[in-house]
């Protein structure tokens, strides 16, 4: 209630058994409901992924629902993926709003079909990712908010190249919310 989150929001984080925000929460979520870009640094384990989720979701509650994802988080596995996925589901259950996790490893076609049925949040990896813009399957051009989780392990697993070319598909003005454990040169010369 203190943060500003949706209702239904913090009906969710209630109905999840939450009462207190962690220190990381605390810090960025007002940071992110302002608009602004933000760059944390939290070791795994302290809340990051509700930090960035639930402004996301706060977000995209304020909208009106589309056709194209409003909010992108990349992240650097389908497992990572799949526990955003998951705690999407769970805020947002009291939301009318539609979001999908797309990774590799599985086919495409079920992911195609809930892209085109329309997304207001995508979590996707990389790879996946580039896929289904390569194929025209995903538009990213109303994106307003994206999310890079756990950006330095997208370092070393080698993915800022598609990274990159993920970045240069998205509308030029967005807010940018970087999550990740450390902070390596190579992701601070990314979020320049």
């Amino acid at each position: 209630d203190e943060l500003g989150l949706h209702p239904a929001l913090v009906r969710a984080v209630r109905d999840a058994g939450y009462s207190t925000p962690t220190p990381v929460q605390e810090r960025t979520i007002p940071i992110a409901l302002d608009g602004k870009d933000l760059i944390a640094c939290a070791q795994t384990g302290t809340g990051k992924t509700a930090a960035f989720l639930l402004p996301l979701l706060h977000q995209i509650a304020a909208g009106q629902p589309g056709p194209h994802p409003k909010a992108l988080i990349v992240t650097p596995t389908r497992e990572l993926a799949a526990q955003i996925g998951d705690m999407a589901t769970r805020y947002g259950a009291h939301l009318r709003r539609r979001h999908t996790v797309i990774f590799g490893g599985v086919g495409m076609e079920s992911q195609t079909r809930r892209l085109r049925r329309g997304v207001d949040l995508l979590v996707a990896t990389p790879g996946r990712l580039l896929d289904h813009l390569g194929r025209k399957q995903v538009h990213l051009g109303h994106i307003d908010v994206v999310v890079l989780d756990e950006a330095d392990r997208m370092l070393d697993m080698g993915f800022l190249p598609d990274v990159r070319r993920v970045l240069r598909t998205l509308p030029a003005k967005r807010q940018n919310l970087f999550f990740s454990a450390t902070m390596p040169k190579e992701i601070e010369d990314l979020i320049r």
